[in-house]
């Protein structure tokens, strides 16, 4: 079969479309036909290299796939062949403290498909049955391969961890990518006033048709500036941010007293100036988010499914085209998800 690969860390020259030995699922796995796979800044994140990730190579990457099952293993109940399924990337150990406690995202021994372990951008790919969701007919696979991770991380990062209210009005930055597109809906939804940054008219126009009240293009104007004139001085309940580097002191001035800002990332630098002394003095909340719970999973997910959230598609390609596809996300190119599809379903 076919797989995108990483032959080394580096840039886009150490991508490949190759050929590989095809797997047989474990008891507890499943084999999938893959119709369909988003790139994520995860992927390119990986093919860079991070600090405490070593890697065995070549490393297949990818955290989001869709697709039918073709095989199960002599201990899996929940699938069947020809079964429709998505892929969630949280992989935790089932064990530890935090999962017998229901908080799988918070396993001591959490992993991510695509990440720490052999990914699903291929013709085939075998994963545990437990990062399976059934995918009801009817809905696209393009819908169905680029949906999971930035919704559930999205999800928990409002719902769960912000506790977000219907009262509240959110600011959330970089609106054009993947999670934070999501999260300009999933703050639509639960009904509070929102705001998104962007870097162009397209986009903001895009922001917009999600379901944001209040667009900002941060190129032309200081987004802090603009959130105290927009809310009267007082600022926002939450903050969405998954940049971090400069932005983060930005994020901390935009709170209102009593704020909260939650991050899942810091695709700027994980290593920003905090202003503590406005932490404490305007007592607000940092908190932390990683993926999602199956339950959360689950929940957000069902909003996909019947329509109530979209991912947006900015291009579909080739997964021989896979470097494209990181090019496009480096280099924010467009507005929402960037899909791969095997060469053998184009």
């Amino acid at each position: 079969m076919k797989a995108v690969q990483f032959h080394g860390h580096g840039g886009h020259d150490v991508i490949a479309y190759d050929e590989v030995p095809e797997q047989t699922p474990g008891p507890n796995e499943v084999r999938i036909d893959v119709k369909a796979a988003a790139a994520n800044h995860l992927g390119v994140w990986t093919r860079r290299g991070m600090p405490g990730i070593d890697l065995e190579m070549p490393h297949t990457p990818g955290s989001d796939a869709a697709g039918v099952v073709i095989d199960v293993g002599e201990n899996v109940e929940r699938f069947d062949q020809n079964d429709r399924v998505a892929v969630s990337a949280g992989v935790a150990c089932g064990r530890c403290e935090f999962c017998r406690d229901g908080e799988a995202s918070m396993c001591v021994r959490y992993q991510i498909l695509g990440e720490h372990r052999p990914g699903v951008h291929a013709e085939y790919a075998t994963v545990p049955a437990d990062n399976l969701v059934p995918v009801p007919e009817g809905v696209d696979w393009e819908v169905a391969g680029s949906a999971a991770l930035v919704f559930q991380t999205a999800w928990r990062m409002l719902v769960t961890r912000a506790e977000l209210q219907p009262t509240d009005s959110v600011l959330v930055l970089g609106a054009s990518g993947g999670v934070g597109h999501a999260a300009v809906q999933i703050a639509d939804h639960v009904g509070g006033e929102v705001y998104a940054t962007a870097s162009s008219e397209e986009k903001l126009g895009y922001a917009a048709d999600c379901g944001a009240d209040h667009v900002i293009d941060y190129t032309a104007h200081d987004y802090v500036d603009r959130i105290r004139d927009l809310t009267g001085k007082r600022g926002v309940d939450v903050v969405v941010d998954h940049i971090a580097g400069e932005s983060w002191s930005d994020s901390l001035a935009s709170l209102a007293k009593g704020g909260k800002l939650v991050t899942c990332g810091a695709t700027a630098g994980g290593q920003p100036h905090t202003d503590v002394n406005r932490i404490f003095w305007n007592q607000l909340s940092v908190l932390g988010s990683t993926m999602a719970t199956p339950g959360e999973v689950d929940d957000v997910l069902s909003l996909v499914w019947d329509g109530t959230f979209e991912p947006r598609i900015r291009e579909v390609v080739p997964m021989s085209q896979a470097a494209r596809a990181h090019e496009m996300l480096e280099n924010r190119e467009g507005f929402g998800k960037v899909v791969l599809k095997p060469d053998s379903e184009l």
